[in-house]
């Protein structure tokens, strides 16, 4: 960060008053900037005791396997981001059943929300973002082939609890890359 959005004043990177961490702030009008974690939301998508995963068909990661989720956006609930990500991803029909598992991921400032959904029907849509879905057994996972450590920490818990998924207890965990 360059320049100050309400005056376009100077920025300096400084600890400000009564704060323990350096922050961006206005050289000018003295406005601070925090920058905070941001939320990825995810849904664990279960039919008939198979998970969707999607292939993603963008970066990062492109032709690797997923659940389907991304960037919560402002103005929506944790659910409601799970929800429109699996219907911008797979043009899904689920129900949220439980949060499932709580990933930190500090060295990119992001959290990774994992939600178990009921999907109502085997019906799905390609997408730009999901070249490719298919539904798993949870023996046939393309493990070496997931897109992301968060996913595959999540599987692993699923997989630890796939007998009874909605007495499974919450996963919390950092990672560190």
């Amino acid at each position: 960060m360059n320049f100050c959005s309400q005056c376009g004043g100077k920025i300096s990177f400084i600890i400000p008053a009564d704060d323990n961490r350096p922050r961006h702030v206005c050289n000018e009008c003295e406005t601070i900037f925090y920058q905070n974690p941001r939320l990825i939301v995810c849904s664990i998508p279960i039919y008939q005791n198979k998970i969707l995963l999607c292939r993603r068909g963008i970066e990062p990661r492109l032709g690797l396997w997923t659940l389907p989720g991304g960037f919560m956006e402002n103005g929506e609930t944790c659910e409601q981001a799970a929800l429109r990500e699996s219907e911008e991803e797979a043009k899904i029909d689920i129900k949220l059943e439980k949060l499932a598992s709580i990933v930190c991921i500090p060295n990119f400032d992001q959290v990774h929300l994992f939600y178990l959904a009921k999907l109502h029907s085997p019906k799905w849509e390609l997408t730009p973002e999901s070249t490719e879905i298919q539904l798993f057994e949870i023996d046939n996972i393309p493990w070496d082939n997931l897109a992301f450590k968060t996913v595959k920490q999540c599987l692993q818990h699923i997989e630890r609890h796939q007998d009874n998924l909605l007495a499974m207890p919450l996963l919390e965990s950092s990672i560190q890359t």
